[in-house]
């Protein structure tokens, strides 16, 4: 982070000078303002110490501060010296995070695998099943009948009768069904999962943090961006200026209020897309 982002302009020194001597003549500690306003003791330290760095982005730090102000019945607009700065998120290349094409590409694979194997069992199942019924099919008999009375040697042959043929056929077996393509179940899995979507009319602050505790993303999003994110690939989010940011849970607008503290939004996403408010 540039070092314009860390440090306050020249034009509006003094506002944490300023908020520590109000606290101390409203007989407040720094205990009773972080209790009140549920922030860390540290950060409120750092508000009254004018550290930016300990703090993060600008827009987060223009939040506490008016936070801070509201308490204390100052105005609100000494919260607004804090510098934008060049306006570019830091670099973040966390150890846990997996690019979107190869999340893709390992569900591929395991879907694959998965038709392979279900090939592989049903195909000499069904050979098996097929030659068993083929060789059960009795064979077709037929049988012919003989007069069996001797002719005398002196007499004269008699017409010969019709003689009945008799012929059998057994019913034949009805057929094993056909195994199901295994692909249906492949099918079935592939359908299109709810997503996060979440679109920015101002400039905000995200930390979105996944199911296995590592952090997907940590940016400052520029007003008019959006980000999507994948059902099941987020578990935790937390926005800066969330007035400025809608987000939709598969096509839905949530209402963020609910899950809002000083103009900061944290809640949680279950694999379905419902949103839950989230502890700190």
């Amino acid at each position: 982070m540039s070092s314009s982002n860390q440090t306050m302009p020249a034009s509006s020194p003094g506002v944490g000078e300023h908020l520590r001597a109000t606290r101390m003549e409203a007989g407040l500690t720094v205990a009773d303002v972080a209790s009140r306003l549920r922030m860390q003791l540290r950060v409120v330290e750092a508000l009254e110490a004018e550290n930016w760095a300990k703090l993060g982005a600008p827009v987060f730090i223009r939040g506490q501060l008016r936070s801070y102000l509201r308490l204390l019945k100052l105005p609100e607009s000494l919260a607004d010296g804090v510098a934008d700065g060049d306006g570019r998120p830091p670099d973040l290349t966390p150890r846990t995070y997996t690019p979107p094409m190869q999340r893709m590409l390992d569900k591929a694979m395991g879907r694959a695998v998965y038709v392979v194997i279900t090939a592989l069992i049903a195909v000499p199942v069904w050979v098996a099943t097929r030659s068993h019924v083929d060789d059960s099919r009795p064979a077709e008999t037929a049988s012919l009948g003989l007069d069996g009375d001797l002719q005398n040697a002196g007499d004269e042959p008699r017409p010969a009768r019709p003689t009945p043929v008799t012929a059998s056929l057994g019913a034949l077996p009805k057929r094993a069904p056909l195994a199901q393509p295994a692909t249906e179940s492949a099918a079935s899995d592939a359908q299109v999962q709810a997503s996060l979507l979440m679109r920015f009319s101002g400039d905000s602050w995200i930390e979105v943090i996944g199911p296995d505790g590592g952090q997907v993303e940590q940016a400052l999003v520029r007003a008019g961006q959006e980000r999507r994110f994948d059902a099941g690939t987020v578990a935790r989010v937390k926005l800066g200026n969330a007035n400025a940011v809608e987000v939709s849970s598969d096509g839905d607008v949530q209402d963020l209020s609910r899950f809002q503290r000083a103009n900061v939004a944290r809640f949680t996403v279950s694999s379905d897309g419902t949103l839950a408010p989230a502890s700190e």
